[in-house]
């Protein structure tokens, strides 16, 4: 594994270890390219602060921290700054007022949720089939914006009853027109979580997507891990799903 574009900080407050050891962990492991993409701070309506993502205030340090690491690393590895964010067209006019001084280099979607925190229900948690609807209306159209390289989990939505297949093919469907790799999560791997989804790699195999690893990294140690990456790596071959190393435009330099 080359590269990974899936990685967070402890701004988010559910990760762990500084970003230097993130990325000399990274560098240990033998990744040409680090893509650092912790959960987007929202302007929020109000007073409330997420507890599970930087907030507004942690962004300069974000960037200021990751840039000297950058320069710091160049002769090592390549880094990435980017972020994680939802789909969640009422609240893109603050983000994008909030970012835009900033060089942001990507971003992957990641959509915990269809509807803002705190009423928004988490898509992780147990759903229902008009839930796993709008879940996957809100992936495609938030794709279509163009904001967003890849789709982290895809298969995240917890619900696995009547309709499931059909919204996943849409979903499987539609990254292959668009040549989008499907990611294969390696911490809901180590996790036990429900994704991978193997009814979701099943689909996307028949649709003839390809998929690319995603470590999904909230402690440095994740890129020790090896035995689960390489894991990854097999159920991508159990799948007949070629893997995607660079993303185009932010490969190696």
């Amino acid at each position: 594994m080359l590269a990974n574009y899936h990685t967070h900080t402890r701004r988010c407050h559910h990760a762990v270890g500084e970003d230097r050891e993130y990325v000399e962990a990274a560098v240990a492991a033998g990744y040409r390219v680090l893509g650092f993409s912790d959960h987007v701070p929202w302007v929020y309506p109000g007073d409330y602060v997420s507890p599970t993502r930087m907030t507004p205030a942690e962004t300069e340090d974000y960037f200021r921290s990751l840039t000297d690491l950058k320069k710091e690393y160049a002769g090592d590895i390549t880094i990435y700054i980017g972020f994680e964010s939802e789909y969640l067209p009422g609240l893109l006019p603050a983000q994008d007022r909030l970012l835009a001084d900033y060089p942001v280099d990507y971003m992957i979607l990641g959509q915990h949720f269809v509807t803002p925190e705190p009423e928004g229900h988490y898509t992780g948690f147990d759903g229902d089939r008009e839930g796993l609807v709008a879940y996957t209306d809100s992936i495609i159209e938030g794709m279509e914006t163009g904001r967003y390289i890849y789709t982290a989990h895809p298969d995240l939505y917890r619900y696995r009853g009547e309709g499931t297949e059909e919204q996943f093919r849409r979903i499987c469907r539609y990254m292959k027109e668009k040549e989008l790799p499907v990611e294969i999560n390696i911490l809901g791997i180590a996790t036990g979580r429900h994704y991978p989804s193997s009814l979701f790699l099943n689909i996307a195999a028949e649709e003839g997507c390809s998929a690319i690893i995603g470590v999904d990294a909230h402690d440095p140690k994740a890129f020790e891990r090896t035995g689960l990456i390489r894991r990854g790596e097999e159920i991508a071959a159990e799948f007949g799903l070629p893997l995607v190393d660079f993303l185009p435009g932010l490969g190696e330099v």
